[in-house]
């Protein structure tokens, strides 16, 4: 059962918009999809409670009489939402049970020394060698400076960048109704669809 994780020590990183699109996605191609939200923010589980109930569905936590909360049974793919300021004991907890960590960031100089700080730190507590990493720009206008500047660290990265999605208002759109790129009709968010394609090839490799 693969699991990825979607973690930033940034809030508002663009984190929930990652994990909840990519639990959409794996919920289209037909597979039993929890979406955990370890954030106090409960972005993603919020999202969740919107999700028409026509849709692909996409499981939450089950607590179990122990109190552990665990996935549904069946499930086969699971995508983890973190909070920000991820670090000591919970990060090892996260580190432990991942086999994907995919990193969102925005195109600013405070996104980019919190990152690498964050990496720097997986990669002194990682302890499975095979721990996938990447990143990806969120909300990034390739026209900018900081986009540049952006472009630059991810190149000093020995990690791979999936890409740059785009500032639309398609995401918030998204999110206040439970939605993802894959809900809507392909020509309506063909742009975005074709940013999203490095980044849903990596996950499924995993």
């Amino acid at each position: 059962m693969p699991v990825l994780v979607v973690a930033n020590p940034k809030g508002g990183a663009g984190k929930s918009t990652v994990s909840t699109q990519m639990a959409g996605y794996w919920a289209w191609r037909g597979h039993q999809v929890m979406l955990g939200d370890a954030d106090r923010q409960q972005s993603s589980r919020l999202w969740l409670s919107l999700r028409p109930s026509g849709l692909p569905q996409i499981g939450n936590w089950k607590i179990g009489s122990d109190g552990v909360a665990r996935p549904p049974q069946g499930t086969s793919h699971v995508v983890l939402d973190t909070p920000a300021g991820l670090h000591g004991h919970r990060l090892d907890e996260v580190l432990g049970v991942a086999d994907s960590l995919l990193v969102p960031l925005q195109a600013s100089v405070f996104d980019i020394y919190a990152a690498q700080e964050f990496l720097d730190r997986v990669a002194a507590r990682r302890r499975r060698k095979d721990l996938r990493i990447a990143l990806v720009g969120v909300r990034v206008d390739e026209r900018t400076r900081a986009a540049e500047q952006l472009r630059e660290f991810l190149q000093g990265l020995p990690y791979p960048t999936l890409g740059m999605l785009r500032p639309t208002t398609n995401y918030a759109h998204m999110a206040a109704h439970g939605l993802t790129l894959w809900d809507l009709r392909p020509a309506q968010v063909e742009r975005d669809l074709q940013q999203w394609e490095a980044i849903t090839a990596w996950a499924d490799a995993g």
